[in-house]
């Protein structure tokens, strides 16, 4: 993954095409031109004998600039960044900010790849894309480009979904201060969710919580447990990659998040709930006996509570000592 900044100053985040596959997209626009070359030679020589020498050199010597040149130019002006190398393995050319590439870009990339490939047989796309950070050869350098891929890798983890009652809140969020690897770190913490033990999932949401609340603004609404207010983040900035891209690619734009219904953290009645009875815990809710306040329903999103009641044990063993506040105010779970 690599960051560009768009002319809006949003930092968005894009996969940088890998070497193997734009080597393989390269051969195969090179085997392409060189097909065409083929049949043109073999269309121009059975014209020869009525033609003269002088003038089968001229237009063989223009056709060949015409595929070297013009096929990359005319391809990637043409499908916005694609030749058919870079469409048969999912690679898309964009300039520096994001932006889809102009023709005078695809012009320079035309004008450096016959350099580059057919001159050095690409020994300088090669050097070049090997000390790049991200993979630019000389006529990316040149061009102002760089070649992302469209195919995103295959993810066992389930994706981040937006809770409900923090849509609203989520859509006021400013997130261009978030650093790309503390929202890789809350991403992996949320796809290991379910595996860690009740105790490790407190600890280290309201760990990366902090470091999360350190960088985006305004603060949580009262009462987020921290896996809920990390998912309500990555998902909204996630919503807001999609909607950029598709709106610098022409494409429909996303629909804006569903507006809050309700106040948070006050849960609704639970499905079998009767009147008189006390209500469901909800999604966010820690479940208590009776209606005791829990953990989540204290003011603010990181706020220290009260320690818990001790309960009468017996036997002979001594009771165990409370569990201790964890930095961030959320107590760890029993």
């Amino acid at each position: 993954m690599s960051e560009v900044v768009t002319g809006d100053a949003v930092v968005v985040e894009v996969r940088v095409a890998q070497m193997p596959s734009r080597a393989l997209a390269i051969l195969i626009d090179l085997a392409v031109q060189f097909a065409v070359l083929i049949g043109a030679y073999a269309l121009l020589n059975a014209f020869a004998p009525i033609t003269d020498a002088a003038m089968f050199s001229t237009v063989m010597v223009v056709f060949v600039v015409l595929v070297m040149v013009g096929y990359p130019v005319v391809f990637e002006s043409l499908s916005r960044g694609r030749s058919l190398g870079k469409l048969a393995l999912g690679l898309r050319v964009v300039g520096d900010d994001g932006s889809p590439e102009r023709f005078r870009q695809a012009l320079f990339r035309g004008v450096a790849g016959v350099v580059e490939f057919w001159l050095l047989w690409g020994a300088p796309a090669l050097i070049a894309s090997l000390v790049s950070q991200r993979g630019k050869r000389v006529g990316d350098v040149f061009a102002g480009t760089i070649v992302i891929s469209d195919r995103a890798p295959r993810d066992s983890s389930p994706p981040v979904v937006m809770p409900p009652q923090l849509a609203g809140w989520a859509a006021t969020l400013e997130l261009s201060q978030l650093p790309a690897e503390v929202a890789q770190a809350a991403r992996q913490y949320l796809s290991r969710w379910h595996d860690l033990s009740p105790l490790v999932q407190h600890e280290m949401g309201v760990r990366i919580a902090n470091q999360v609340a350190g960088y985006v603004s305004p603060a949580a609404p009262a009462g987020v447990p921290p896996h809920a207010y990390l998912s309500a983040v990555l998902a909204e900035r996630r919503r807001r990659e999609e909607a950029r891209f598709a709106q610098q690619l022409g494409l429909a734009t996303p629909p804006p998040p569903a507006p809050r219904t309700q106040p948070f953290p006050h849960p609704p009645p639970g499905p079998s709930a009767q009147p008189g009875e006390h209500p469901q815990p909800g999604p966010y809710t820690r479940p208590d006996q009776h209606t005791q306040p829990g953990p989540y329903t204290q003011p603010g999103p990181f706020t220290q509570e009260a320690p818990p009641r001790q309960q009468p044990r017996q036997g002979p063993y001594p009771p165990p000592e409370p569990p201790q506040a964890t930095p961030g105010g959320f107590a760890p779970p029993r």
